[in-house]
């Protein structure tokens, strides 16, 4: 049974912090291929799948030392359908991984405890997170992700959340189908160096069609997987900031196409990073959620934790 779903404290003014860098960490540093940056697959080798309960551990760990809360997001970024079956990974075998997932975060958190810990399934674009070959309908989204979202509902995360989406009406759809299944879901875009979503939408209107396209049923939104210098100068006490919860970031400054095509993990400067989230958090108190993206780590997270609690 979900023990936070119809009560989740996140949405109060307690400080989570939020890590899905762990696929970088698994490439770059573990030295782990991931066919597709697929880190899901993983969890069917024993080995592996003790590495990720680590992580897990560390980060809650860490979140406990500090006193604050815990989202622990699922390995399933990209466990759909079109990219499982890239991994010649379909059927009942993509449905069983995506449990598997939720069990073993379920597992940390009943080993570990929590202060809270929110279990959260995540859910990642059909497509490239950076360049969407195809684009969706609304009701296209909400009908391919609805599979996936049906099997989260019947688990024991907390809430479902869509993170990486670059464009609007993906983001619609997994709201809606968040909401058909009776879950709630929280959404996270990603941006270019201009703020914008790489398919030139701005935050502002993504956040809007979201909102109308759904009934304003997203709990809240994110921004992940960018760093804060490509999104600060868009950030202004404006009516739409408010359905900002907080940030998920990037440690490097790097363009989505330059980290597309590195072959080493740029790293940034982990107090720097801390430094920037904390400022956000100063700004816009109501920012309660921070943590990292591509290319943090331990280091980078306890940063951001210490900056934000000092605001």
């Amino acid at each position: 049974m979900a023990r936070f779903r119809k009560n989740l404290p996140l949405l109060g003014s307690e400080l989570f912090t939020c890590y899905v860098g762990l696929d970088t960490e698994l490439l770059y540093r573990e030295q782990i291929e991931l066919p597709g940056f697929a880190s899901y697959p993983l969890l069917k080798n024993e080995e592996h799948k003790e590495l990720i309960r680590d992580y897990y551990r560390n980060l809650v760990d860490l979140a406990h030392s500090h006193g604050i809360g815990l989202i622990l997001d699922t390995v399933t970024w990209i466990a759909n359908k079109d990219r499982g079956a890239e991994l010649g990974i379909t059927g009942d075998e993509l449905k069983k991984l995506n449990i598997e997932a939720v069990n073993l975060i379920s597992e940390v958190r009943d080993e570990k405890g929590h202060h809270p810990t929110i279990l959260c399934g995540q859910v990642g674009p059909r497509g490239d997170g950076y360049a969407p070959a195809e684009q969706m309908t609304t009701e296209e989204a909400e009908e391919y992700h609805s599979e996936q979202i049906e099997i989260y509902s019947h688990t024991e995360v907390d809430f479902v959340s869509g993170f990486t989406l670059c464009y609007p009406e993906e983001a619609s759809g997994i709201v809606r189908a968040a909401k058909r299944h009776d879950i709630p879901v929280a959404i996270s875009f990603t941006v270019e160096t201009d703020g914008r979503l790489p398919t030139g939408v701005t935050l502002c209107d993504a956040i809007a069609q979201v909102d109308s396209e759904s009934d304003n049923a997203a709990m809240y939104f994110l921004i992940n997987c960018a760093h804060p210098d490509h999104f600060e100068k868009i950030l202004k006490a404006e009516p739409w900031v408010k359905r900002l919860r907080g940030v998920v970031a990037n440690a490097s400054r790097c363009s989505h196409a330059e980290l597309d095509v590195a072959e080493t993990l740029d790293e940034g400067d982990p107090y720097e990073l801390g430094v920037q989230l904390g400022g956000l958090r100063k700004v816009f108190p109501h920012f309660n959620i921070l943590g990292g993206c591509c290319g943090t780590n331990l280091q980078h997270m306890d940063r951001i934790i210490r900056e934000a609690l000092a605001v």
